[in-house]
């Protein structure tokens, strides 16, 4: 069998599209605005693992809970940031 050196002719995947982020939300449940967006991520888990570290800045920033979407989809939430004592 020989291999050739020439590169494959298969289409390669592009880049996933960054289209998970969260939605800002009071305790009322209104959107915050005022802040810089949520970035967008790949993946949910991408998402999910940016939250896990940033809910406490967020929260200081007047966010009291979030909800994750995929483009316009909601995924789940709103998910309260305060810790539950």
């Amino acid at each position: 069998m020989t291999h050739s050196l020439e590169p494959s002719t298969f289409a390669s995947d592009p880049a996933p599209a960054a289209v998970w982020h969260w939605r800002y939300e009071d305790a009322a449940g209104a959107e915050v605005t005022g802040l810089e967006p949520s970035p967008r991520f790949p993946s949910q888990s991408d998402a999910e693992s940016w939250v896990g570290e940033a809910w406490r800045d967020l929260l200081e920033d007047g966010v009291d809970a979030v909800t994750l979407l995929e483009a316009e989809r909601v995924v789940y939430g709103p998910m309260s940031l305060h810790s539950q004592a």
